[in-house]
């Protein structure tokens, strides 16, 4: 197997940037979901599952971020606008582009944990309908178990110090993307099953056929310098549905999902040995 393409994010929810070569560390790509917006109306952390448009956004660093300092200035690109995190009008701009009072935010410490915290839900309260509309489940379809997240992400955002979902890294292999494909087309289904709905840092190709990385759970890979630990299936949520660039939104991506795969693709991996990867490294199970 080899490394086939790195990404990385650094603006979570928003587009991001190839690399050639990345630094990992425990919190896995350097840069990546280094900034993050704030619903300043409820007071906490948001993204594209309230806010489709962001997908449709692109953010690219300015300066090179380092491991001291990991929110580097950024520049964002939406509907013919350029703007720089560093304008005293981001927050101006960014909530007339969506219509919704938010805030550009870099990494906060951990002791900082307030700013990660999720809002609880008032009460009376419907869980498993907001759980079915995180997910873009419907009524007949199964929800995700949450249990299987960090229990932290129970009462947070994100852990805190971090952006990003549930672990430090997602991967995908095309010939799980492939497979999907395949199987969906063969079902009658015409959505694009595009890599860019599903966000992946590591994009690893394999002469296997088939969900290749759903046995990399609990396992071990050494990709270059790193090791990585493979922690669980990734639950997909209503992201791979929304509309963006030349995508156009498909609620039927999440129908293919579910009926051929449970609703999961690709795999989510914590950081074992930090070190430097690039594109073609040699990837192994170890």
């Amino acid at each position: 197997m080899k490394l086939g393409e790195i990404h990385r994010y650094p603006v979570k929810s928003l587009l991001g940037e190839r690399l050639q070569r990345a630094e990992v560390g425990p919190n896995g790509i350097l840069g990546d979901r280094a900034w993050a917006l704030r619903d300043d109306s409820r007071g906490e952390l948001t993204g594209a599952k309230r806010f489709a448009a962001l997908m449709d956004m692109h953010a690219r660093f300015i300066e090179a971020p380092s491991a001291s300092h990991p929110s580097a200035p950024v520049e964002i690109r939406a509907r013919n606008q350029t703007l720089l995190s560093s304008d005293v009008s981001i927050n101006d701009s960014l909530s007339e582009l969506l219509g919704h009072p938010v805030s550009l935010w870099p990494l906060l410490p951990p002791e900082q944990e307030g700013h990660y915290r999720r809002e609880p839900a008032p009460p009376g309260t419907d869980m498993e309908q907001v759980l079915r509309q995180v997910f873009a489940r419907t009524e007949n379809e199964p929800i995700p178990d949450v249990s299987d997240f960090p229990a932290v992400l129970a009462t947070h955002h994100s852990q805190p110090g971090t952006y990003f979902d549930a672990y430090p890294l997602l991967i995908m292999t095309r010939s799980a993307l492939a497979e999907l494909d395949s199987r969906a087309r063969a079902a009658g289904y015409t959505s694009l099953f595009d890599m860019r709905r599903f966000r992946p840092n590591l994009v690893i190709d394999t002469d296997e056929a088939g969900f290749v990385e759903d046995a990399w759970c609990g396992q071990h890979l050494r990709v270059g310098e790193t090791v990585l630990k493979v922690e669980m299936l990734c639950p997909r949520c209503i992201m791979t549905t929304h509309g963006f660039a030349d995508l156009p939104k498909d609620p039927k991506v999440m129908r293919a999902l579910v009926e051929h795969h449970g609703g999961e693709l690709g795999v989510y991996a914590s950081v074992v040995t930090p070190g430097v990867i690039s594109e073609n490294a040699r990837v192994e199970i170890c």
